[in-house]
């Protein structure tokens, strides 16, 4: 569930302005009467204006909420058009992406993706790496789709690897240090399915070495892991201003270093 704090509610209602008014503001009459018009707390609200009755058009006050409220686990939990869910076949497809030459692809989840992708651009034998949104059900969703909680989309980080540089293990030694195992659906702050632990294989090696190193991290934590290792499925690629959010400087334009084996701490909202 995705907690909401910004609760953004448009009053609606036919308003009456006098067209000949001198006055820059605009003067609403009281004396006329009004009409509640239906109340959308998912949609724009519109307002019906008259001047004078020889005209009538629909304007709309509304908002859409800042998607960094979005981020911190606080905005509207619209349901997605339930059409868009057709192509569910799809998203629980296989990646049908393939990786550069003798590179392997892992994607992992691990709350935030922003402060994950971070960690793992600095791994030495780390190649590429893309944010975006896997394990759901709906075809192509914005992350808007993903933070009403409604999609069962995760956020996770698709890294790229050349396996001659860089072992599976090294990245789930990054994997289980950037965040808490033990907590469904929530890191922090960040609560949501869409924050869920997951390490999602392509081979059955990748799997083999996922199941070994749960069960050796779950010794030295001594409590019960909540990670789910299932296969990759598609990988939607998240929206450019999440790609290297932090590298680029994040909220508040400090950049962080990508440098391979930087030990800098994360700011992980920037």
């Amino acid at each position: 569930m995705v907690v909401n704090k910004c609760l953004a509610i448009t009053t609606t209602r036919a308003i009456s302005i006098s067209a000949s008014t001198t006055s820059p503001l605009l003067l609403v009459s009281s004396s006329l009467s009004t009409r509640k018009l239906p109340l959308s707390l998912s949609r724009p609200n519109p307002t019906t204006l008259s001047l004078n009755s020889s005209a009538t058009r629909l304007v709309s006050f509304y908002t859409p909420p800042m998607n960094i409220l979005n981020k911190l686990g606080f905005g509207f939990k619209s349901t997605p058009d339930p059409s868009s869910l057709e192509n569910s076949s799809i998203a629980q497809g296989p990646d049908d992406d393939v990786p550069a030459p003798g590179q392997q692809f892992v994607q992992l989840g691990a709350g935030c993706f922003w402060g994950v992708e971070l960690a793992l651009q600095r791994v030495p034998g780390v190649t590429r790496t893309e944010v975006g949104y896997t394990q759901g059900f709906m075809h192509n969703p914005s992350y808007e789709d993903v933070c009403t909680g409604t999609t069962k989309h995760n956020e996770v980080v698709r890294v790229q690897y050349d396996p001659k540089d860089c072992s599976f293990e090294s990245l789930l030694d990054v994997f289980w240090s950037r965040h808490d195992p033990t907590t469904l659906n929530r890191q922090g702050n960040d609560v949501g399915t869409q924050y869920r632990s997951g390490i999602y294989f392509y081979t059955p090696e990748q799997e083999k070495a996922a199941q070994e190193s749960l069960e050796r991290q779950q010794k030295i934590l001594n409590r019960k892991i909540v990670t789910e290792i299932l296969p990759a499925k598609k990988f939607y690629r998240a929206e450019e201003y999440h790609q290297q959010y932090l590298e680029k400087g994040g909220r508040f334009g400090f950049k962080q270093s990508t440098e391979k084996g930087c030990n800098d701490p994360i700011r992980c909202y920037g």
